[in-house]
């Protein structure tokens, strides 16, 4: 039996990842087998760039926080080696980080999420993850708009021309 010691420190894990995870805007459980530690290393230096956590969590205080803030039906996703994946921000760009890295590398593979506060499927994930960027958007929307402003600017131009000519 665990002693009482051994008890409270498992509690007061559970309490803290249950803080991250309730202010997080992304969680992703992730299986990490057949992955070298230089891998991880730069993976999480990657999340870090972008505010997001990486950690190798017991499965047992990743279910009973997830539970915490409830959120139920994930134990499915809590077998084997799991890693714990938590976005503070927006969760887009930590979520196309795991996915590339999981199309790069077989044996990673995504296996549940939560998406501010909500369970979501492994589909709509990789969906999410396959959007562009808010700044590519934004571009994209620049683009189109300088597009017509040119074609009209050039209509506005040769209209000008051709009415000075008739003058």
């Amino acid at each position: 039996m665990a002693s009482e010691q051994v008890i409270k420190q498992k509690e007061e894990e559970v309490k803290q990842l249950s803080e991250k995870m309730k202010d997080a805007s992304l969680v992703l459980l992730a299986d990490y087998r057949g992955i070298n530690v230089l891998d991880v290393t730069e993976l999480r230096k990657n999340l870090r760039k972008i505010k997001a956590d990486y950690s190798v969590i017991k499965n047992n205080i990743t279910s009973r926080a997830l539970k915490l803030n409830g959120i139920e039906g994930m134990d499915e996703a809590l077998t084997g080696p799991t890693a714990v994946i938590i976005a503070k921000e927006e969760y887009l760009p930590a979520l196309k980080v795991i996915y590339k890295y999981s199309k790069d590398n077989e044996f990673y593979k995504i296996k549940a999420g939560v998406l501010e506060g909500k369970s979501v499927s492994v589909q709509e994930l990789e969906v999410l993850a396959q959007l562009p960027s808010r700044e590519e958007l934004i571009a994209k929307l620049a683009g189109s708009l300088l597009a017509n402003i040119s074609k009209l600017a050039a209509t506005l131009d040769a209209l000008r021309v051709k009415k000075e000519s008739q003058s």
